[in-house]
């Protein structure tokens, strides 16, 4: 049986998943399996896939039922010691596996093992994360005493970054499928609750922030969210937990807001403890759609200047 099992699920993926399916057989760690799982593309993603000739590699082609699904079904044909999950856009640096390999073997008994990444922008702007709960030594590794409160910046768990050990899914289960984006956060926080996670500061994985056909680029409002009832318990005695979860329900409900969905905005709302969340979330859920939408639509504005794609608006 191989040490890891590298789970990519592939949905319409055609401009990137070659560079991605490379950047894996790169690796300085050789004890792999890939299995691709073909969640019913439509353009030419499978035909990229099937030109890439390796031993090691499984393709599986399944009807579109969404990423959760793809991934839950990879897992469950996974021969690996460990799930190593990559999205068909994103790149591995050589050492991914050499790095987390290192963590398993200085923490063996951890539930998560997190890599560092960066996020890249296109054109040669990539931004560098910040974990301000975290040791200032470069290259620290080690397990993260609160999971919570170190991701309230950015992510510890960035899903192209993580291994799990095989035996998880036992009693953590699965990826929820009735959740559509943020499936991923949802996995980890239920992991984060029950075992250790570990960390390095060495980064190894680029995040490709300007791909097409990014969950996180659709509307809200043809996405399936957590309603978070799952982790109510948690949160009585959990303050990072509640203060995490708050973040993204003040988050979900500004944009709600903005989409038009009172409703949907009134129930994420009613859930925060306006004590946990920031100043700005604080002062963003009390303006009128109309201010949103305008601060919004300059934020956009901002990011496409500083790639300088200014204008063409």
């Amino acid at each position: 049986m191989p040490k890891f099992s590298v789970i990519i699920p592939l949905y319409n993926k055609e401009a990137h998943v070659l560079n991605t399916l490379k950047s894996v057989l790169r690796q300085s760690v050789t004890d792999y399996e890939i299995i691709v799982v073909n969640d019913g593309s439509t353009d030419n993603s499978l035909a990229k896939v099937n030109t890439v000739i390796d031993h090691r590699l499984v393709i599986y082609n399944r009807k579109n039922e969404g990423v959760s699904q793809a991934r839950n079904f990879a897992m469950q044909n996974a021969t690996g010691d460990y799930f190593v999950f990559l999205d068909a856009d994103d790149i591995w640096k050589k050492n991914h596996l050499e790095n987390l390999n290192q963590l398993i073997t200085q923490h063996p008994n951890c539930g998560m093992y997190c890599a560092n990444y960066c996020f890249d922008y296109g054109d040669g702007h990539i931004v560098n994360p910040k974990f301000h709960t975290l040791p200032e030594t470069p290259n620290w590794s080690g397990i993260i005493s609160d999971f919570f409160e170190a991701s309230m910046t950015n992510r510890i768990a960035l899903t192209s970054a993580v291994a799990i050990p095989n035996e998880v899914i036992r009693t953590i289960g699965f990826f929820s499928p009735e959740i559509t984006s943020g499936q991923d956060t949802d996995f980890w926080t239920r992991i984060a609750l029950e075992k250790d996670v570990c960390f390095t500061k060495k980064q190894s994985v680029l995040y490709n922030a300007c791909a097409t056909n990014r969950i996180t680029n659709k509307s809200i409002l043809n996405k399936h969210l957590t309603t978070f009832e799952q982790f109510l318990n948690a949160e009585k005695s959990n303050i990072s937990l509640k203060k995490f979860n708050d973040m993204y329900r003040s988050e979900y409900a500004i944009h709600y807001k903005i989409a038009g969905d009172l409703d949907s905005f009134n129930f994420y709302k009613k859930g925060i403890n306006f004590k946990s969340i920031s100043i700005k979330n604080k002062v963003l859920l009390q303006l009128p759609k109309p201010f949103l939408i305008a601060l919004w639509q300059c934020k956009q504005w901002g990011k496409a200047f500083k790639k300088g794609l200014a204008y063409n608006f």
